[in-house]
Parts: C-alpha cells; structure tokens; sequence
C-alpha cells in the first residue's frame, strides 16, 4: 500500500471534475454477486452433526493410544493437520508433542538411529509447535567431508520431509539453508522417474512447501493425496471430509454477509476508481484463522480490510493533496460531524468506515469488551497518518532516505492495522494486556510488516512507475546507495530465494476453485 496524490491542487467536491487524479485501471471484480445466494443456505442437519461427532471421538481415541512406533504417532500428526482438523486436538496434541521434545532431551548424547524420514517429520512438527528442537540433528546425514550423503537420495519420501524440514529454519543455521540447496536440486531432477502420485507431492512441495500453505486449500489438496497412501486411516480421512464441508458452508455464509454488506454501500459504482475485492480480502482472513469460533472476528477484520482498500486507493489513485488533508484530519478526530467538510466521494468512505466501526462497538458491548475498539480506532488513525506522510512527500517531490521511508512505511504497509483489528473479535482469548503489547509494535510486527512493504514494492514497483507514484523502498535505496534497479532486486529476489521473502499480492489473488461452492466441497461417502 503505497500513497498518490495528484500534482495539480483542486478544492473540487465532484469526483467527475475535470481535475487531475493519477487513476488505475483495476479489472471489475471476477465474482459478482455469486456469493449473495449463500445467505439462506442449510446448515447441517442433525443427523450429520452426531456422525462428526461420533467420528471425531474416534480419530481422538486413536490420536491418544498407545503406538509402538513413534513415527507412526508423529504421522497421524502431521495428518491430521494437514487434513484441516487439528483445530479439534490442540491440547492432545501439544501433550503427545511436548512427551516426543522430552524423550529427545533425554537421548542427548545417545546415537538416535533414526531414519532421515523420521527425523525430518518430528523437527518439522515440533518446530511447528514452538520446540526449539536443534538443527545439528541433521549432521548425522552428512559424510566425511561434510556433504549430505548421495544415498540419500534413493529416500525420496525422506528427502521430501527434509526438504518441508528446512522451512522452518532461522537466521544461521546454515546446515539448514544446505540442506534445502541440496534437496531442491535432487527432488527437481528426480521428478520426471517418479510414480506419478509420488511426482504430484514433489512438484506441489518445491511449488508451495507447506509452511507457505494456507491451511484450508493445503486440507483440500491433501484428501486425495492422503487416500492413495496405503496406510491411510478411513476414520480420520471421513471425519476431515465431512469437517471441511460443514465449515466450508460457515464460511460461505459468513461471505454472504459481507457481500450484502459490500453491494449495499455500492462502492464499485459510486467510487470506480477503487478496488473491488471483497471476496478476495475474506479469503486473505482465512489465513489468519478459518476455526468456527472465530466467525465474528473474520467478519470484522474483513470488513476493515476492504476499507482500507478504499481508503488506500483513495491517497493512491484519485485523492488530491488538499483532499486528503481535510481526510485526514476527519479520521484523527473521528467525529461524524466533520463529514461536511468532505468532499462527496469521501463523505460515502468516512460515513461507511464510522459505522463499521459502530458495528464492531455493538459487537464488543454484548461480550463486555467496548474498551477493545479504543485500540482498533487508533491502529486506523495510524494507518491513515503513514498514508498522509507518503501523500505529503509526493506533494513535495521529496525522496526519503531508506531509514526515513521504511520508518513510515512500516506503518502504511497495513500490518500493524491488521494484526491489532485481527485480535478484536477473538473473545477472552485475547487480553487487554495483549491489546497494550501489539499497539506497541513489538520485534515480530515490525519483521511482519518489514517482510510486507518489500515484498509488495518488489511485486508492484513496475507497475506503478507506470504512472505518477510515490516512490517505494526500490527508489529510496537506489538513489541513497547510488546502485541500479537490478542490483537491488536482485538483492531481495536472493532474499527470496532463501524463504526470507515472499511475493504475493494481497488484493489480486486469481479467481480459485477454493471460494467457488459446491464444486470445492468434499465427498466423504
């Protein structure tokens, strides 16, 4: 999210004016009204319930019972969580993990003959859970002159969990960046001899490793490549399909709401330069949490989302300077009756923003948890504040330095926003102390929203010199350092490259199967 006034002042109120505004050509949105139809739609009957129910009992007897293996144990793990249904477990499974962590203190010292399947899959799972397992464990596969040993690669299940393993690496631990060189180029090479569900797992995997996943589309995917595994649990597979189709309905009414809610402000007409990407934004929140409990917090953040959007391309595409002041100074105070002053097609944003926000107070007062909207209101004054500064900039054709830019645009980038709002409408389970901690924007927001504004200056930078644009991180750097475009993209696609950044647009994901009803929905019979 990058700001854009136009060059040329106007006081103008009519957005049809002959003023100068920088405007983007966004495509329409690709969904329509399709997701309107999900509003009376069935929940589940009785009958239905009871079978998940009872089905759910039995994956948890199962989950709980002794096994002579303990790769057998961590293998329903990792199925269960990638089928979709580990929400259900959560404490079982912190304890069964927890119980595997303490047997691999006690071993220290011992020679753990484990295999490299084995010992990938627990790393893998335990670092998942926030056990800071140590990563030397993988010396053991290396040889005299420290390469990872050629046989290796005739384990390609072994190395395929190696190389899921090496995802869950930090800064330094350079045996892991090694040994996801390492698999990647033998996995890659190997692929054409494989069977051909064995290479439908090894390209997904180098495609989208599943620490990159999103869990709903990863328990989509995985159905059909859990069933063609000879030791597949029938119970388990039924339960996680008759679970995602339930949910799937949940979120398909929830998306209805909000699509009622979008269509009846009518923005894609009365505001047509903005985005229109509600569909998209809700399945953005899917990844932030797609469990059942959390339906009103999906709905909320959402909402905002989209209204950031707006807010975003009205600084980007179309506000002029003296516009967005008289904006800006409507949301620092926050008052209704400061709509007079704005112009029409920001009269429609501020009115809609306030009541979402009305919303979410009603919300909050029926849990006894008003005082959580203090903390919400603030994080969007701060978004928009970051905003102006960018506008200001451009208005005064001033390039920042690096430390100047990335100070403000750690703000614009939206995360902090979005992670405050993301805790309202979590019940008890967030506190009042949690709400403090993040509006302070601790170390791993800032990495957040670090890894966020470069990977979307990176993704948008040729598209917006298209036009007149504030300038991104790639303009700062280049001019402070005296170095060419290519050199620093090329800098941070290497960052990239070793899983530090990812690309991925947040408002433009492609039309997918995963929102489009009942052809994504499950057969369990």
């Amino acid at each position: 999210m990058s700001l854009q006034v136009s060059a040329v002042p106007a006081q103008t109120k009519n957005p049809n004016s002959n003023t100068k505004r920088p405007l983007v050509n966004y495509s329409p949105s690709l969904w329509g009204d399709h997701f309107l139809s999900y509003a009376n739609d069935s929940m589940e009957t009785n009958d239905n319930l009871e079978q998940v129910q009872r089905l759910k009992e039995e994956v948890r007897k199962l989950l709980m019972a002794p096994i002579d293996k303990p790769s057998q144990k961590l293998e329903l793990i990792d199925a269960i969580q990638r089928l979709g249904v580990s929400y259900h477990f959560e404490s079982e499974i912190d304890e069964i993990l927890q119980q595997i962590y303490k047997d691999f203190h006690n071993e220290v010292g011992q020679e753990d003959n484990g295999s490299l399947y084995t010992v990938a899959l627990r790393f893998r799972l335990l670092r998942q859970q926030g056990y800071n397992i140590p990563s030397d464990i993988f010396n053991k596969f290396k040889d005299n002159e420290g390469y990872f040993k050629e046989l290796l690669i005739h384990d390609v299940q072994g190395m395929l969990h190696l190389y899921e393993a090496t995802h869950m690496r930090v800064h330094g631990e350079d045996i892991l960046d090694e040994a996801l060189k390492f698999t990647t180029t033998y996995l890659k090479s190997m692929v054409t001899n494989l069977n051909p569900t064995l290479a439908t797992q090894v390209n997904r995997a180098i495609k989208r490793p599943i620490r990159k996943c999103l869990q709903r589309v990863e328990a989509r995917h995985y159905f059909s490549t859990y069933h063609e595994n000879a030791s597949h649990n029938e119970v388990l597979l039924k339960f996680a399909k008759l679970d995602f189709n339930i949910l799937q309905k949940q979120h398909q009414k929830e998306l209805s709401h909000i699509s009622r809610w979008w269509k009846d402000l009518d923005f894609a007409n009365k505001l047509s330069f903005a985005r229109d990407r509600v569909v998209e934004c809700y399945f953005w929140i899917l990844g932030v949490y797609f469990e059942p409990q959390y339906s009103i917090a999906r709905k909320i953040l959402t909402k905002i989302i989209c209204m950031a959007s707006t807010i975003d391309d009205i600084y980007d595409a179309y506000g002029t300077y003296d516009e967005l002041e008289l904006f800006t100074d409507a949301i620092k105070r926050w008052d209704i009756n400061r709509i007079d002053q704005l112009p029409e097609y920001m009269k429609l944003c501020y009115k809609a923003l306030l009541d979402v926000y009305e919303e979410i107070e009603d919300e909050m007062s029926k849990e006894g948890r008003s005082y959580l909207v203090h903390f919400a209101t603030d994080a969007m004054k701060k978004l928009v504040q970051a905003y102006f500064v960018e506008a200001k900039w451009f208005n005064e054709g001033y390039i920042p330095t690096m430390d100047e830019y990335m100070s403000n645009a750690l703000k614009s980038s939206g995360y902090p926003t979005v992670i405050t709002i993301s805790f309202v409408g979590m019940g008890d389970i967030v506190t009042q102390e949690a709400f403090e901690w993040v509006s302070q924007e601790p170390k791993i927001v800032k990495a957040a929203s670090t890894i966020s504004r470069l990977m979307d200056d990176i993704v948008s930078q040729e598209f917006e010199q298209k036009r007149e644009h504030f300038v991104s991180s790639i303009d700062c750097y280049m001019k402070q350092h005296g170095v060419s475009k290519e050199e620093v993209t090329n800098f941070k696609s290497k960052s990239r490259m070793h899983g530090r950044i990812k690309t991925k647009g947040a408002f433009d994901l492609p039309k997918c199967q995963c929102l489009s009803s009942h052809e994504f929905s499950i057969s369990h019979k």
